[in-house]
């Protein structure tokens, strides 16, 4: 029972989406549901291809049923030993993902990208010899410990001001120098955070700064 995600039940019926091979259904228990594509096997898939399309699939699916209404995202691959097992879970889980999806209503998780913008080398004259040589490749890397400094103070100075003004913010770990954080904000205050997002950009003059599209709240679940 290949599942996407939970969701309450609906008060009027979702447009369904194509799944990964089949069109999703919803499953309905106590007032949560689950979108499904029963008779779905990823063990089927026999190629990296195919699993790489079965993975986009099954984002594509979770961002059409957000655009409709709240839900939380699962993982690609989450599935169900059979339907029964799926209406015990929910059962289970009743509480907490009614809780869950009342906290995350009409909200949504923005990445905010700090990507560091390289100081230009000032090359060193060929010319230059012994103790010359060795002082202009001192005052070289002297300007880009300090340079470095100024960006984690900037970095530093700007997650204070987010933190000022949205209390849930998750901070990712860096991959290859760029910084991430994920805000959980109102979507239909989206454009205080994009004139907040200019604010920070300001603060921020050695990073580039990117703010992406409203997402399901994947960084959230956890809290």
């Amino acid at each position: 029972m290949y599942t996407y995600a939970f969701l309450k039940t609906p008060a009027e019926p979702l447009e369904l989406p194509i799944g990964i091979e089949n069109p999703v259904q919803v499953v309905n228990q106590n007032g949560i549901a689950a979108v499904v594509e029963p008779d779905l096997i990823l063990d089927g898939l026999r190629d990296d291809t195919a699993l790489m399309q079965a993975v986009l699939s099954h984002d594509r699916v979770i961002r059409e049923l957000f655009l409709q209404t709240t839900i939380l995202p699962l993982r690609f691959g989450t599935s169900f030993i059979s339907l029964q097992g799926l209406l015990t879970h929910l059962d289970a889980n009743q509480p907490t993902y009614l809780e869950k999806l009342t906290q995350f209503e009409g909200k949504a998780e923005y990445p905010l990208k700090f990507i560091p913008l390289s100081l230009p080398e000032i090359p060193i004259s060929s010319e230059m010899k012994g103790k010359e040589y060795f002082l202009a490749k001192k005052n070289q890397y002297q300007t880009q410990l300090e340079h470095q400094k100024q960006q984690q103070d900037e970095v530093n100075a700007t997650l204070r001001m987010i933190a000022q003004a949205y209390s849930q913010f998750v901070t990712s770990e860096a991959q290859s120098e760029v910084e991430t954080i994920y805000l959980l904000s109102d979507r239909q205050k989206e454009s205080q955070l994009h004139q907040a997002f200019r604010i920070w950009q300001e603060q921020c003059p050695s990073w580039q700064m990117t703010l992406g599209e409203a997402l399901p709240p994947y960084h959230f679940l956890s809290d």
